[in-house]
């Protein structure tokens, strides 16, 4: 499956500060390194990224979390790397 950069940037910076498993973030916080016109594409990033099963959802009392799916990190792995 094809990925667009948005999705691919968002792989990157989770991988890099190792949102795996049970260690999670906001959605919002993975919006701050893009530029504000851009937002909405990562939100959309977010979504396909959820249903390809290669980011995990979590519902918390203060929004939407997600971590990297630790059981699909060696394609996660190969897809940063390129």
């Amino acid at each position: 499956m094809k990925f667009d950069s948005f999705a691919i940037q968002i792989l990157r910076k989770m991988y890099f500060y190792g949102y795996i498993g049970g260690k999670h973030t906001s959605v919002d916080n993975l919006q701050k390194s893009f530029p504000k016109h851009e937002r909405g594409n990562v939100k959309e990033a977010v979504k396909v990224l959820i249903k390809a099963n290669l980011i995990i959802p979590k519902s918390t009392g203060s929004g939407q979390h997600c971590s990297l799916n630790p059981r699909m990190i060696d394609e996660i792995e190969k897809m940063v790397e390129e």
